[in-house]
């Protein structure tokens, strides 16, 4: 894994992980990923999980089976720190990159505050890179932000009508609604979503 410095925007992150600065981190998987993942069965998926962080959903996924599994940060230090706590995970798969220009095949990828960390022009490309990084029937799941944010972000808020410009172009909108089981301080505040690219 390449620990070289790759853009300012990493100097960011990394400053932001080295100063404790992660008020997005939950310490734990988040439950609605959490009960979306203990519903499936097939444990050859292969899943991505971009923006991973220190990769709370990603080490969980890998304790309960699923091996074919990619964490990918912009940042080396929660990567870092992924590997420590996780030193049985395949050093290859765990990617130093920006998400842009990774390259590869998925047939599930989970949001989890990466849409949200992002400038909100940069969401058409996230679609996109998205669309291009699933296997047809592929799936994106997870979670979105359902509010505003009166600071400056990150993290930036928005909309379902907004979220659904972006998307529906490209995937079947499976679901995309009130999330029904976010965590106390999140509840009311997070839409829970499903989608899927045509095949």
């Amino acid at each position: 894994m390449n620990f070289m410095l790759i853009s300012l925007e990493e100097l960011y992150w990394s400053t932001r992980y080295l100063n404790k600065e992660t008020g997005w981190d939950l310490g734990s998987i988040s439950t609605p990923l959490k009960q979306y993942l203990d519903q499936i069965l097939n444990f050859q998926l292969s899943i991505l999980v971009p923006g991973a962080g220190n990769g709370h959903e990603a080490s969980y996924a890998f304790q309960i089976g699923f091996e074919n599994l990619h964490i990918l940060d912009i940042s080396p230090v929660p990567l870092g720190e992924f590997l420590l706590a996780n030193p049985d995970f395949p050093k290859s798969q765990c990617h130093h990159e920006n998400f842009f220009a990774h390259d590869g095949q998925y047939d599930l990828i989970l949001e989890q505050t990466f849409f949200c960390a992002l400038p909100p022009e940069m969401r058409s490309q996230y679609a996109a890179k998205m669309h291009a990084l699933l296997k047809p029937g592929g799936k994106l799941v997870g979670v979105l932000f359902n509010r505003d944010f009166q600071l400056q972000g990150p993290p930036f808020g928005g909309s379902e009508s907004e979220y659904l410009g972006y998307f529906q172009g490209l995937f079947h909108v499976l679901k995309m609604e009130a999330c029904k089981n976010s965590i106390p301080a999140r509840q009311g505040s997070e839409f829970f979503f499903v989608l899927q690219k045509p095949q």
